[in-house]
């Protein structure tokens, strides 16, 4: 099986890695209008606990916003494309691969664009001045935070049958928790039943931990409790999609 995961991360990763270039030049103009606008424009305005900056606190949110974004559409987009377009699907489901190997193939090439764009914005935040914690605990949390994302990005490519209805997706899912889930500002400031609504969401245990492991060197067992259970969910999801396909 691991031959076969090999196999289709491969193809993944070839694909990247002629477009690589453009794939990091493209990553840097988000994150950099962000850290401008909000870490130097309204953040200088901005107090944060600690002594900490607002651009300190900021950092470890738009990681888990980035991480998520790249991780769903680096999976999302062109498996649907060839799904529902190309209909080139068909090739892996006749192949002799293991439903198990393609998903994890297919989400590990997510990971690693996550984790590249995640590269640029650490990058780019040290010479804006942020001043924050990498540990190994942190950067589990943020490589488990693409492989959730990963997952839903190939749940939602195998079950949405239109092009609309994807980008539908993006707009009443993942734009929502861009914003909300405690990405530029702590959810604790919400309406209490919005508060304990977005702690549903894994976008808000993952900002959470990011933040709390950059500033403080700690981390919820419950945030990671909670993002380890979206993985095994939408890891399975996925694999049933593909032998509901299959059959």
């Amino acid at each position: 099986m691991l031959y076969d995961i090999v196999t289709v991360f491969w193809r993944e990763w070839v694909v990247l890695r002629r477009r690589l270039g453009k794939f990091i030049l493209s990553r840097m103009i988000a994150p950099m209008l962000y850290l401008v606008a909000f870490g130097w424009g309204l953040g200088r305005s901005i107090q944060v606990a600690q002594g900490a900056s607002y651009l300190d606190f900021l950092v470890p949110g738009i990681l888990a916003l980035n991480s998520m974004n790249i991780s769903f559409n680096g999976v999302g987009a062109p498996l649907h494309t060839s799904r529902v377009f190309h209909k080139s699907l068909e090739e892996y489901l006749v192949a002799p691969i293991r439903p198990i190997a393609f998903v994890i193939g297919k989400v590990l090439s997510g990971v690693v664009r996550g984790l590249i764009s995640s590269v640029i914005i650490i990058a780019l935040a040290y010479l804006f001045g942020a001043h924050f914690q990498i540990t190994g605990m942190f950067l589990a949390v943020l490589t488990l935070n693409c492989i959730i994302f990963s997952a839903l990005g190939f749940v939602a490519a195998m079950l949405i049958d239109s092009h609309e209805d994807m980008g539908s997706f993006n707009t009443y899912v993942l734009l929502p928790m861009s914003f909300l889930c405690g990405t530029f500002f702590a959810t604790d400031k919400l309406p209490e039943a919005i508060h304990y609504f977005l702690m549903l969401l894994p976008l808000t245990h993952t900002s959470s931990a990011l933040r709390s492991l950059a500033m403080q060197g700690q981390v919820s067992e419950t945030s990671i409790l909670v993002l380890f259970l979206y993985m095994i969910v939408l890891l399975g999801i996925g694999i049933w999609t593909i032998y509901r396909i299959r059959k």
